[in-house]
C-alpha cells in the first residue's frame, strides 16, 4: 500500500469487487459438479482479495485524512455497514424472486463499478512514503497480540450467529420466513447506531478505551451465555429475549471494536514505529486480516457446535472467545499499570534523595 499509494489500491480492490460480483451472476450456466465447486473457489478468493484491497486501503485513508479522530469517524461509517446489513438481504431477496439469480448479482455489480469513478474524481491522492516496517515487529508486541485477540473474537462471534440463528429461530419461535430477518434488525440497528457515540466517547477520553474493551468483551460473552440460553441457566427462550440479548450484543460490539484500531495504532507509536502511510496500512491490513480469520472461524466451529450440542450450548461456548480476551485484556491493563507505577516511583527516588542530601549538607555548613 505505502508502495503504490492507499487510493491506487482502494479504487483497484473496489474494480476487482465489481467485475467479481457480476462474475458471481453467471456461476449458474457452468456446469454442475466439481468444475462449478472449482470456480465457486475461484471466484470467492478473488472477491477476497478485491474486498481485503479496499478495505485496508480505506482505513488507512480514514487514519491519514482525521488523525486525531480516528474511533468517531469509523464509527460513523458502521452506520453504512448496518444499513447495508440491513438493505441487503430483503432487497437481494426481491431482486431473486422477481428477476430470478443473475439480476441481483449484475445489479450490485454495475453499482460498485460506478463508484469507482466517483471514488477516482474524489478521493485525495496521498504521496506513497515508502518504509521497512516490519510487520513482525508490530504483530509480536504483547499489547498489539491481545488486541488481536480480541478482534477475532468479536469477529468469530458475528460469524456464529451467521449459518446458526436463522435455524434456531425459526425452530424454536416458528416465525415465518420472512420475519427472521426483522429478528437480525436488534443487533444491526443498535450496532450501526452506538457506534458513533462510542467512537466519539474513544477519542475524546483516550484513557478510558481499555475500559471499553475490557467490558464490551465481558458483556459480549454474558449475552452469548444468555442468548439460548445456556442450559445450565434453566430458564426458557423467549422471543423478547431473545431480541433484547441481541441488542445487548449490538452494543457490546461496539463498545469492543471501536477502540482497537486507535489502540493498535498508538501502541505502535509508542514502541517507536514511524507515523505515516507505511504504518497506516500496516495496521489496516493486521486489523482486517485479525476480523477475516475471526469471520472463517467463527461460522466453521459454531456450525459444528451447533450440529452436535445445539444452539444454546453453541451459543454458550462461543462466548468464551470474548471472555477470554476481555480477561486477557484486563490482566495486561493491569500488569501495564503496575509497572508504569513503579517506574515512575524509580524516577521519582533519585530526586528525593538529592533532596535529602542538600538539606543535610545545608545543616551542616
Amino acid at each position: 500500500l505505502s508502495q503504490i499509494g492507499a487510493k491506487f489500491i482502494f479504487v483497484a480492490g473496489m474494480f476487482v469487487s465489481g467485475c467479481v460480483t457480476i462474475l458471481f451472476g453467471m456461476l449458474d450456466k457452468v456446469p454442475s459438479g466439481p468444475m462449478f465447486i472449482g470456480f465457486c473457489f475461484l471466484v470467492r478468493a478473488m472477491d477476497a482479495i478485491g474486498f481485503a484491497a479496499a478495505i485496508t486501503a480505506s482505513f488507512s485513508i480514514l487514519a491519514k485524512a482525521f488523525p486525531t479522530n480516528i474511533a468517531t469517524v469509523l464509527g460513523s461509517l458502521e452506520i453504512f455497514t448496518g444499513l447495508g446489513l440491513v438493505l441487503g438481504p430483503p432487497l437481494g431477496g426481491f431482486l431473486y424472486q422477481s428477476f430470478g439469480y443473475e439480476v441481483p448479482f449484475i445489479t450490485l455489480g454495475c453499482i460498485v463499478l460506478a463508484l469507482v469513478p466517483v471514488n477516482i474524481c474524489i478521493l485525495p491522492k496521498y504521496d506513497s512514503s515508502p518504509r521497512k516496517e516490519s510487520f513482525w515487529k508490530l504483530i509480536l508486541l504483547p499489547k498489539v497480540l491481545i488486541l488481536c485477540l480480541s478482534i477475532f473474537s468479536l469477529s468469530a462471534c458475528l460469524g456464529f450467529l451467521d449459518p446458526t440463528m436463522s435455524l434456531f429461530i425459526l425452530k424454536k419461535f416458528k416465525l415465518p420466513a420472512g420475519y427472521v430477518g426483522l429478528v437480525f434488525l436488534g443487533l444491526a440497528l443498535s450496532y450501526s447506531l452506538s457506534s458513533p457515540l462510542l467512537g466519539l466517547v474513544s477519542d475524546k477520553l483516550p484513557y478510558i478505551r481499555k475500559w471499553l474493551l475490557i467490558s464490551g468483551d465481558l458483556m459480549t460473552a454474558v449475552c452469548f451465555f444468555m442468548l439460548g440460553p445456556a442450559p445450565v441457566l434453566h430458564i426458557e427462550s423467549q422471543l423478547w429475549m431473545f431480541v433484547l440479548v441481541l441488542v445487548l450484543i449490538g452494543f457490546s460490539l461496539g463498545m469492543s471494536a471501536m477502540p482497537l484500531f486507535p489502540e493498535i495504532l498508538q501502541c505502535a507509536y509508542e514502541n517507536g514505529f514511524e507515523e505515516g502511510l507505511s504504518l497506516l496500512g500496516l495496521v489496516s491490513g493486521l486489523f482486517n486480516a485479525m476480523w477475516s480469520l475471526g469471520a472463517f472461524v467463527g461460522p466453521v466451529l459454531g456450525g459444528f457446535l451447533n450440529e452436535e450440542l445445539g444452539f444454546e450450548w453453541a451459543a454458550a461456548i462461543q462466548g468464551g472467545w470474548p471472555l477470554l480476551s476481555g480477561l486477557a485484556t484486563g490482566i495486561f491493563y493491569i500488569i501495564e499499570a503496575i509497572r508504569k507505577s513503579s517506574s515512575s516511583s524509580l524516577q521519582n527516588a533519585p530526586d528525593f534523595d538529592n533532596e535529602e542530601r542538600t538539606r543535610l549538607m545545608g545543616n551542616e555548613t
